[in-house]
């Protein structure tokens, strides 16, 4: 009880003194426009992330479609590729190229749709932590 009472009092003793000076308003402008600076930063390189996701997604859309265009158009009992040896491996490979493009492309595209959607999550879960930052 008697260490409450003494904080208390030295409390209540604590009379701060404020200045309202040129020099303290100076360096909290200086502070603010230091914020302001990071805030509009943030929101440009917010703004590149998004924009490069749109673009990574487009060039895999295009690059894709391509792909399985040109591998679809192929006759079906013709492989992608013959080898003239007679390794029974090489011979195994040059028969099912056909479906085993096929296979790494759709690896390739869930790869990347998954590596898309972490990013955008990574983007919005920053924004959102920036938000609350913010205000606090």
């Amino acid at each position: 009880m008697s260490k409450d009472k003494a904080l208390e009092e030295l409390f209540l003793a604590q009379k701060p003194h404020f200045d309202d000076n040129a020099d303290f308003m100076s360096a909290l402008n200086r502070r603010l426009d230091a914020v302001e600076f990071v805030r509009r930063h943030q929101e440009a390189t917010i703004r590149r992330y998004k924009m490069a996701m749109v673009v990574a997604f487009v060039v895999g859309v295009v690059s894709g479609a391509i792909t399985m265009a040109f591998v679809l158009s192929m006759p079906a009992d013709m492989p992608l590729f013959t080898v003239h040896v007679q390794s029974g491996i090489l011979l195994w490979l040059a028969e099912n190229s056909r479906v085993i493009l096929t296979t790494v492309l759709a690896l390739l595209m869930s790869l990347g749709m998954m590596s898309i959607i972490s990013n955008v999550q990574d983007i919005h879960h920053l924004k959102k932590n920036w938000l609350v930052a913010e205000t606090e």
